[in-house]
Parts: structure tokens; C-alpha cells; sequence
């Protein structure tokens, strides 16, 4: 497959972060709606398998469909605009301003909390036959999920939400090496591979992804969860925003910008360099109005026939001829 190297990397990085903080807010909101759609239906898939083979890891494997899909297409996230808008706004000759990566975020937010509801609802009245039956075994799963990643946190008091937040730094570690993986080929294989990887290690090992949670946790609520709204946005929502953030920041914006962020200076003589001789014309001065017309060349003499012997016309004058600017004027021989 074909390969970007770091190096470019960082500039494409910048391009994509750039252009999705100046996109309009209506194209904002509609790809975070539809890119939240796609992950979560791809978590669904994956605890629809886990639930039904009894095999976790294939589930996990799975999961990235729906990841590769949204970046395929074009889609954003919240835990990728995380990223890829400090980067840019960090190149300062953007001029990007941190009010418009504010926004960007906030949208971006709006429309996967959007786009994560819409599936909780249809996958609620899929499992239940539109609220018409009890879950059945993948809703009973889905309803299970955010008891033990809010209630099960709060149960160890701060060492628990400590716990929280680490997952969602490390979750975002590896949601961001995805975004950025799809960059670092050119060929739609190497972009799904690229991809897969980071995303299939975070789903197994249960990070904490905010989006995806936006999904979990009012799917189980929905779904006869024992938790509350509350312990949804205290003990999962948040944290796990903040921790995605800091995971983004810490473990991909800072290699890469303090590796690859240093602008080439342009190229400087050394000390002992000896300058080439530039070659220069002659110059051709306009006289002024008035003044008797003198040319002159620097380094080539010519010589003209001599006509001494030839007769003065009587009306021949010694007086020279006025020249008008950017005229050549002989005199009258």
C-alpha cells in the first residue's frame, strides 16, 4: 500500500483540521449525526455477536465496521475533531482562532449525541418489537452494559472514577491512532487495515469511548437498566468526555507536533561561501528634457566609418538637439 510519511503526515493532519473547523455548521452537524449513526450501529453489530457466539473477541473484531465506514465516507467524531483541531489551529499561519475550534467541537457534539440517540431508539424497538415484548437476549445486553460502567465505578468512589478516566485517555490514544492511521495510506485497503487495528484493541479491552456510551447507556435505559441518568452523566459521560480529550492531546497532538511541527528556515550561505558574480546589462539613463543625449557602453566600443572627408551641409548647426524623455536623438549629420 502506499505510505505517508510522518513528516506529510502532520501537513494533511493540519489540512483535514483546518477544513473542518471552516466548514458550515448545517455540513457540521449533518456528518456528526450520520458518523455517530454509523459507530454506534457498529457497536450494536459487535454486542449482537458477542451476545449470540458467546466469543467477546469476535465481537471486538468486528466492532470497526462501522468506524471504517463513517471515515470512509467522510463522517467526523467528536474523539477525531479532538484531535485534528489543535493540530491545526497549533500551525498559527492558519490563523484559525480557538472560538472557531470551540464551535467546531460543540456541533460536532450536537450531532453525535443526535445520530447515537436515533440508533438507541431504533435498535430499542428492534429488540422489544417496538416496546411490544420484553428485550430479548441482545436487549437484556444492551440494558446489562451501563450498569457495571456507571454504578460499577461509582461503587470504588474516586479510585474508581480515576479508573474512568484513564480508560477514556487510553481509548482515545487509540480511536485518534485510527483517525490519524486512515492518513498514513493512500489506497482505501490500507486505510481499512490502518484503521481496524487501534479500533479493535479499544472495544476489546473496554475503554470508555463518549460516543459510543451516547449510545450504551440510553439504550439501557431504555431497556430496564438499574442506573439513572444521572449516574450516566456523572459516572460515565463526562469523565470520559474530559478523558478522551486529554488522551487525544497527550498521546497523539504532542509526538507529533514536537517531532514533526518545526517549520524548515529557509537555506543560508555558510560563513566561508563565496558569492557568484551576477551578471548584470547596461544601464540606459532617460535624460531630461533639454540635456544634449550621451550614450555610453560599458564594455564593448564601436566603431563607425569615418566620413571626414565628406562636405558639411550648409545647414548644419553645432547646437545639440533637445532630446524628450525616452528618446534617442542623433545629431544631423
Amino acid at each position: 500500500m502506499s505510505y505517508v510519511k510522518p513528516a506529510d503526515l502532520l501537513v494533511a493532519l493540519q489540512d483535514a483540521g483546518e477544513a473542518k473547523i471552516r466548514m458550515t455548521a448545517r455540513d457540521t452537524v449533518i456528518k456528526a449525526v450520520m458518523g455517530a449513526a454509523f459507530l454506534t450501529l457498529g457497536a450494536a453489530f459487535a454486542v449482537t455477536v458477542s451476545t449470540t457466539t458467546g466469543i467477546p473477541l469476535l465481537g471486538a473484531l468486528l466492532f470497526p465496521a462501522g468506524f471504517v465506514m463513517l471515515y470512509l465516507l467522510g463522517y467526523d467524531l467528536l474523539t477525531g475533531v479532538l484531535v485534528l483541531g489543535p493540530i491545526a489551529w497549533l500551525d498559527r499561519a492558519r490563523g484559525l482562532t480557538l472560538w472557531s475550534m470551540f464551535r467546531n467541537w460543540g456541533l460536532v457534539f450536537t450531532g453525535n449525541l443526535i445520530g447515537a440517540l436515533m440508533v438507541a431508539v431504533l435498535m430499542a424497538i428492534v429488540v422489544t418489537y417496538g416496546f411490544d415484548t420484553p428485550p430479548n437476549e441482545v436487549g437484556q445486553a444492551l440494558g446489562h452494559i451501563g450498569e457495571g460502567r456507571t454504578v460499577g465505578y461509582s461503587d470504588h468512589g474516586g479510585a474508581g472514577m480515576l479508573t474512568l478516566f484513564v480508560r477514556a485517555m487510553l481509548c482515545n490514544w487509540m480511536v485518534s491512532t485510527g483517525v490519524i492511521g486512515a492518513m498514513l495510506a493512500k489506497d482505501v485497503v490500507g486505510k481499512v487495515v490502518a484503521m481496524w487495528l487501534p479500533i479493535a484493541v479499544f472495544f476489546f479491552m473496554g475503554f470508555e469511548h463518549s460516543i459510543v456510551n451516547m449510545f450504551l447507556f440510553p439504550s439501557g435505559l431504555l431497556l430496564g437498566g438499574d442506573f439513572t441518568l444521572g449516574d450516566y452523566l456523572v459516572w460515565n459521560e463526562i469523565p470520559t468526555l474530559l478523558g478522551n480529550l486529554a488522551g487525544g492531546l497527550l498521546f497523539s497532538v504532542t509526538p507529533l507536533v514536537l517531532l514533526y511541527g518545526r517549520r524548515p528556515s529557509a537555506a543560508l550561505p555558510s560563513a566561508g561561501a563565496t558569492a557568484e558574480p551576477v551578471a548584470t546589462s547596461p544601464e540606459l539613463t532617460v535624460p531630461e528634457p533639454g540635456t544634449p543625449v550621451t550614450t555610453s557602453v560599458s564594455t564593448t566600443s564601436v566603431t563607425t566609418p569615418s566620413d571626414d572627408d565628406a562636405p558639411v551641409p550648409a545647414h548644419a548647426s553645432s547646437v545639440p538637439v533637445p532630446a524628450r524623455p525616452g528618446v534617442l536623438v542623433a545629431e544631423e549629420s
